[in-house]
């Protein structure tokens, strides 16, 4: 058997319909869509419509809360704090602030605070003030000799 003598089965395709094409094709006219009426006009498309009936969107419960003033913060790993400082371009005995990580390129941006996690390894004797952070870096970063603080700002609320 060779590539050109390949064959779809018999009536395994059959050719597309063709609608609204004069009454001897059998869907002329009308095209297949009754009389009158909002659905036989073109550019009518009722989604989620069910006759009157409730549609099933608004039969299924609702879940879950979304807080309007919710807060949100960047997200930065330990590791990856230690790996700019193994690179020179943090400086693990200067007090490394929020602003510092913008301003170096380790936080994209500030949004409502910085947020550490526990994430990776540290060695260095690290000094840092954020806005938030987890227990487990706060424990990684006073067992490497350092000190992580958390501003009041964030405490507060």
């Amino acid at each position: 058997m060779k590539l050109h003598e390949l064959r779809d089965n018999p009536g395994a395709t059959k050719p597309k319909k063709r609608i609204g094409r004069g009454p001897g094709s059998g869907t002329g006219k009308t095209g297949g869509r009754g009389i009158k009426g909002q659905k036989s006009r073109s550019g009518v498309s009722i989604n989620g419509y069910e006759g009157g009936q409730m549609p099933l969107y608004m039969r299924l419960p609702k879940r879950g809360f979304n807080k309007p003033n919710r807060k949100k913060f960047a997200v930065i790993n330990l590791g990856l704090i230690e790996k700019f400082v193994e690179a020179g371009t943090l400086d693990a005995k200067a007090e490394i602030t929020e602003d510092l990580l913008v301003e170096t390129g380790v936080v994209r941006r500030k949004l409502d605070g910085v947020r550490v996690l526990a994430k990776g390894e540290v060695t260095s004797k690290l000094n840092i003030t954020v806005t938030g952070a987890s227990k487990a870096a706060v424990e990684a970063v006073e067992k490497a000799g350092g000190k992580l603080t958390i501003t009041a700002a964030a405490a507060a609320e």
